[in-house]
């Protein structure tokens, strides 16, 4: 009778249910949300078409819509188009990375596109819309200006007001725009927005005091944001309200500020605003100035999350002028670019926008070397190729013991058979035994699994730069992996695209995942077999295990993996040929599949039955 049989049944089990839980979890979780998604990005993507289909022109005279009076966005959401084709008092702005609107009600930045981003990796698809205005579904907007306190009935600039600005004026990176607004109380307002070359804006606000009484007033600057994006969330990821406040890094979710309703602190030098997985729309307050920088959110029929800054009083003099310099940031989070605003603006700790995550001191230094690499090939899929080899060679002492350890261990295998046959009644002295033999040929089982522990780090950090790293996105390799931060396109179960149907998400499983689970199988076949023969049945599973866990993950990281077990084998390769062990692959069935594949054998008929 086979002593092992209930445990490979225990085993089959287990890995029938792990598959069943893997497969139930994809299908009534993951494949809801990720369809969801979709269906999100087509509505915007048939909304941006229609905008570019009804081509409204250049904004004429008619007059602006007036805002809801509390602040609130409309029952029914519109679109963008309907509302700027109604909104037709506005400043265009354009450049060779944004284009959109100024709204002159408010002076309030609600309308930006950027142009070398779009929705998918087609560049003829539409462009992201990132600034929404006021009554459309998550409107986000910026603004800025000044506020009594509560201390004056002095007319100040509201959302409401409707400022002046030339006629013709386009705001360009060479062309700065002026607003201005009389408040017919000996007030004049003037405000002077310039853009740069990429996605930062420098509003420098300014009131002329004509009166004959001094007046206080307080800066302000906001971004804002109507409702929670509907956008996949994960755990790895910050997605909301974000903020550096006296040089310390805060990132409360959308519930820790519904829980509060409000969080302030006060702050000299830092930033604050709203990020998603690659944009940011942040408010950035002159930084050797005091301020109280505050998340907060309005609640009602469609929630108002807002990040704002109040700066100290100033009090103008009659005929005395007061100047406030904001500085407003609405595009993609490039760790370049944000690294040069850090250094020439003086933006406190400005790069940390991107989530770099729990192992940052490993995740930024890996960007920068594939970041490097890229800039040296032009592929970032290659990028990856080059950075496993430094990786490999910066582990190569840590894995050439393991190896060196694990090729003494097959070397041994016939003694360790020989002992557990003769120790097989008594396991006690068989881990005895095994240990003694262990120390005479100086073999340390645990070296094995530190390569693989050391690893652990590595491979979620490069997962992380992969995920949330706006440089990876829609960045090619070869052939059909067109963007290296979505999983492999391609599945075995429509013959890799040649059956004409879509599948479902979680029965996608590509080529690279294939070759990733192929590569690791045979890296198994290398090493010793466990002592244990659960273990081992278990070990063998776990190359098929993974080629269809890795099936969802951003194709650059399988492709890494599967680079990287194939120097792991070359390396392996070779150690085990200097120290002359036979290298044997056994490519017969694992018997958990001859199991699953013959069914339950029927018990042998007893004599005289």
């Amino acid at each position: 009778m086979n002593k092992n049989a209930p445990d490979t049944l225990n085993v089959i089990v287990a890995v029938a249910l792990s598959i069943l839980v893997f497969i139930a979890w994809q299908y009534f979780v993951v494949g809801p949300q990720a369809e969801a998604q979709r269906q999100h990005m087509l509505a915007e993507r048939a909304a941006e078409e229609a905008r570019q289909a009804q081509n409204p022109g250049t904004p004429n005279s008619a007059g602006p819509t007036a805002p809801n009076a509390a602040g609130e966005s409309p029952a029914t959401p519109q679109t963008p188009e309907a509302i700027l084709a109604g909104d037709r008092a506005r400043v265009k702005l354009d450049s060779a990375t944004v284009d959109g609107s100024i709204r002159l009600t408010g002076a309030r930045f609600d309308d930006l596109r950027l142009k070398t981003y779009h929705q998918e990796v087609d560049p003829k698809s539409p462009e992201i819309v990132f600034l929404l205005p006021e009554g459309t579904e998550t409107a986000t907007y910026g603004e800025m200006g000044w506020t009594t306190g509560g201390k004056s009935t002095v007319p100040v600039p509201t959302s409401t007001t409707l400022w002046r600005a030339a006629a013709g004026q386009i705001l360009t990176p060479t062309t700065p725009v002026t607003l201005t607004w009389d408040n017919g109380q000996g007030l004049l307002f003037a405000r002077t927005i310039s853009l740069d070359k990429d996605y930062m804006f420098t509003v420098r606000d300014s009131v002329e005091n004509r009166s004959g009484a001094a007046v206080t007033l307080f800066p302000y600057a906001s971004v804002a944001r109507h409702g929670e994006p509907k956008t996949k969330t994960t755990w790895i990821l910050h997605e909301g309200p974000i903020d550096v406040l006296d040089g310390s890094f805060h990132y409360p979710s959308y519930d820790d500020v519904r829980k509060d309703h409000e969080q302030k602190a006060d702050s000299t030098g830092g930033w604050l605003g709203l990020t998603d997985k690659y944009w940011m729309v942040a408010v950035i307050p002159p930084q050797n100035e005091k301020f109280t920088g505050r998340h907060s959110v309005t609640p009602g029929g469609t929630e108002v999350f807002r990040a704002d800054y109040l700066m100290a009083a100033r009090t103008v003099s009659p005929a005395g002028t007061a100047t406030v310099v904001h500085r407003f940031f609405a595009g993609p989070k490039i760790n370049s670019l944000l690294n040069a605003y850090e250094d020439n603006l003086g933006i406190a700790r400005f790069d940390m926008a991107i989530d770099w995550g729990w192992f940052m001191p490993i995740t930024k230094p890996m960007f920068w070397l594939l970041d490097f690499f890229n800039k040296l090939v032009g592929n970032f899929g290659i990028a990856i190729l080059m950075l496993t080899v430094v990786i490999k060679g910066i582990m190569f002492p840590l894995a050439n013991r393991s190896f060196e350890s694990m090729t003494k261990m097959k070397k041994v295998q016939p003694q360790i058979k020989e002992l557990q046959e003769r120790w097989k009644e008594d396991k006690v002295k068989l881990q005895q035994e095994q240990m003694a033999l262990f120390r005479r040929e100086k073999i340390n089982p645990m070296m094995g699994c530190l390569p693989i522990a050391v690893q652990i780090p590595v491979f979620f950090s490069l997962y992380k730069v992969l995920f949330v790293t706006i440089e990876m996105r829609h960045a090619p390799f070869f052939g059909w992996i067109q963007d290296l931060a979505s999983a492999d396109p391609t599945s075995v179960f429509n013959l890799f695209g040649l059956l004409p149907f879509i599948l479902p998400t979680w029965l996608h499983l590509g080529v690279w995942p294939l070759l990733m689970g192929a590569t690791m199988w045979f890296q198994m076949r290398l090493n010793p077999p466990a002592t244990d023969p659960v273990q081992q049945q278990m070990m063998t599973f776990m190359p098929f295990l993974f080629t269809y866990m890795m099936a969802s993950f951003p194709a650059g990281l399988v492709i890494y993996w599967t680079w990287n077990n194939l120097l792991s084998i070359t390396q392996q390769y070779v150690i085990m040929r200097r120290m002359n062990v036979p290298v044997q692959i056994n490519l017969k069935v694992p018997a958990w599949v001859t199991a699953l594949w013959r069914g339950p054998r029927r018990k042998p008929a007893s004599p005289g039955e």
